[in-house]
């Protein structure tokens, strides 16, 4: 099963194939900041990925409209993808984490 490790938090938590970022964490009852509710289109839950951007989904077209329409062109040079939209892909394998980095997560209460 593919893992996340949630920075600044520091812990890492499984996800299941295909699921995105933010709906991994919030399965296990982690909260993610975001205004639209995942539908990517607020980018209030975009992350910094910082290592395993392999194991994603690509970027699709309308997560890099948001992500353009509210951060500018130059967000498309950093590693910034939307929490709600970049999925774990399902042949990620075992042993494979993303590590991402989203100030505002918090742990399951």
């Amino acid at each position: 099963m593919p893992k996340i490790h949630l920075l600044p938090l520091d812990v890492v938590i499984d996800a299941a194939d295909d699921a995105t970022v933010m709906g991994a964490a919030q399965a296990l009852g982690y909260y993610w900041p975001t205004t639209c509710g995942g539908e990517g289109r607020c980018t209030t839950c975009a992350c910094d990925v910082i290592d395993g951007a392999q194991l994603l989904s690509e970027m699709g077209r309308s997560e890099r409209n948001s992500l353009v329409d509210e951060r500018g062109e130059g967000v498309l040079r950093t590693a910034v993808r939307l929490a709600c939209q970049a999925r774990i892909r399902g042949d990620a394998g075992s042993d494979a984490i993303v590590t991402v980095r989203k100030p505002g997560v918090r742990p399951p209460v």
